[in-house]
């Protein structure tokens, strides 16, 4: 059958329409996807504004009519961190269905990270052994770390490359003190967790996704993404560390022209580098794989779960 997922995330809303039926690999047939960057449209009070509600509901309506061209049968769609932490997330939920007729499923960050590390485990296969998954995307910074496909850890953190962006580094580029600052609370808040998991003992292969990692992966020398899924990437602490003052120094233009970096993320990226960074450090990481598969996915192969023991 032809499933569409269509993920309101914190930077964009995306649909993914694959073909799928269980016990199969979802082949993806077609992708639509809209800059929205709800994450950056919280008002002082940690609400979506009205218009930032009419922009989601703009974006959906074009979703739906993409999801209806190209024949999907069953949609799958669900909201992450921007519409989770909105202090008005219930009205904009029942704004949303009432003048689109989608039902938003907000995931909590636990479930993202179980979402997204079922994807890694379906992609990497059992001869992975134990698994330290690693994601981040606009809102949030997800952990987790399991033998199964069930995760033993899983935790989310409030470290988006969006919101960190847009709450600790002013200016294009951003001074060197703010810049400080934002690495002495990713490495503060990553540590709080790390106990968590490494009482578990010492991954046997650790891998990331998200746009995020892929971007720094590619600046970092990795391979195009027009080389294909199957192509390896991997990113290097030691190549990630010396790419950290570069991005310091860089305008999110500058960003922009660099290789794999897309225009509308380019001014997170230093932000996200520091939490790539601060997540390898204080896990011990040298070395990372990119996987292909992340939360979208996940929320597919659950679905296909699902319908292959009903």
């Amino acid at each position: 059958m032809r499933l569409g997922v269509l993920d309101v995330g914190s930077n964009t809303v995306h649909l993914l329409v694959v073909d799928a039926h269980p016990g199969a690999r979802p082949l993806p047939a077609h992708s639509h996807k809209a800059e929205l960057r709800l994450a950056q449209l919280l008002d002082e009070d940690g609400a979506i504004g009205p218009d930032g509600v009419d922009k989601l509901i703009g974006v959906i309506h074009d979703a739906l009519q993409a999801a209806e061209d190209k024949g999907v049968e069953d949609l799958l769609p669900f909201a992450t961190s921007a519409v989770r932490e909105a202090t008005n997330a219930d009205d904009v939920l029942a704004r949303v269905k009432a003048e689109s007729g989608v039902e938003l499923q907000v995931l909590t960050g636990a479930e993202e990270a179980r979402l997204t590390f079922l994807a890694a485990r379906r992609w990497f296969g059992w001869s992975a052994g134990k698994l330290l998954v690693l994601d981040i995307g606009g809102g949030s910074l997800e952990i987790a770390y399991g033998i199964d496909e069930e995760p033993d850890a899983a935790v989310s953190l409030p470290l988006g490359a969006g919101r960190l962006t847009a709450g600790w580094l002013p200016g294009d580029p951003p001074g060197a003190e703010a810049i400080r600052a934002l690495r002495r609370h990713v490495r503060a808040e990553i540590a709080r967790t790390v106990g968590e998991f490494s009482r578990f003992g010492a991954p046997d292969h650790v891998v990331a996704t998200s746009k995020t990692f892929k971007q720094l992966a590619r600046i970092a020398g990795a391979a195009r993404s027009g080389d294909g899924l199957y192509v390896q990437r991997e990113l290097k602490r030691e190549s990630l560390e010396a790419w950290v003052p570069r991005l310091a120094g860089l305008t999110a233009a500058q960003c922009a022209d660099l290789p794999g970096v897309s225009e509308g993320r380019s001014g997170q990226l230093l932000a996200g580098a520091l939490v790539a960074e601060g997540a390898m450090d204080l896990f011990g990481v040298e070395n990372l794989e990119i996987c292909p598969w992340a939360l979208r996915e996940g929320v597919i192969l659950r679905r296909l779960d699902h319908m292959g023991s009903a």
